[in-house]
């Protein structure tokens, strides 16, 4: 099989993932970016449910092998809160370094924003959940970049397609996502696990932004 037929597969596995767990939901919410949004996806639970997450987390080092490769990466770096639970895992599964970049340095201690060891020239690869503006991962790169290591590939496994691939562009990041959320509302609608309007409430997100 290869590699887009896989994704294909995922993409579904994915799919069925927001639904088993509840972590596709609708309404009215505030992202993290401040953005208001007419749906909201909480990858935060996924842990909560064993199977799930080794699959998910599985899914996220098939994407690692076939979207980066594995020789291009020294090290994993992960985005608390959400992504950190990820790339902890992917790390620990690769035998890769793992890194973390916090929002903000501690204000106690050696006051550091990164959490672990970056050699110089290092190819750190960021992980997260998932993407809506990118502002998560261009900080944290420019944070890695900032202690000699090397960025240039990020993996998320649902882009919200909402400008986060632009932005990080701008800084010669290549996104690689496992999923676009247009591909997991076309599925769930076509099972008629969401109906038109739930889909129509995503694409308008999308819309929105690319208008």
């Amino acid at each position: 099989m290869g590699w887009n037929e896989r994704r294909s597969k995922l993409v579904e596995e994915l799919g069925r993932v927001l639904v088993k767990t509840g972590a596709l939901q609708f309404g009215t919410f505030t992202l993290t970016s401040g953005k208001m949004s007419s749906y909201y996806i909480d990858l935060r639970i996924v842990p909560s449910f064993p199977g799930v997450f080794k699959k998910v987390v599985d899914a996220f080092v098939e994407g690692l092998k076939n979207m980066v490769g594995l020789e291009r990466i020294d090290a994993v770096g992960g985005i608390p809160t959400a992504g950190l639970t990820y790339a902890t895992a992917v790390a620990y599964s690769l035998d890769k370094p793992l890194i973390y970049v916090r929002k903000e340095p501690r204000e106690h201690g050696a006051k550091k924003r990164i959490e672990g060891i970056i050699r110089p020239g290092w190819r750190v690869v960021i992980l997260d959940d998932l993407i809506t503006t990118g502002d998560s991962i261009f900080k944290a790169t420019e944070a890695v970049r900032s202690e000699g290591g090397v960025v240039e590939d990020a993996l998320v496994l649902i882009d919200r397609m909402e400008g986060g691939r632009e932005k990080l562009a701008t800084s010669n990041i290549d996104l690689n996502a496992l999923a676009k959320i247009t591909e997991l509302a076309d599925f769930l609608c076509d099972l008629d696990i969401i109906d038109e309007g739930q889909r129509n409430a995503i694409y308008s997100m999308v819309k929105r932004k690319h208008s």
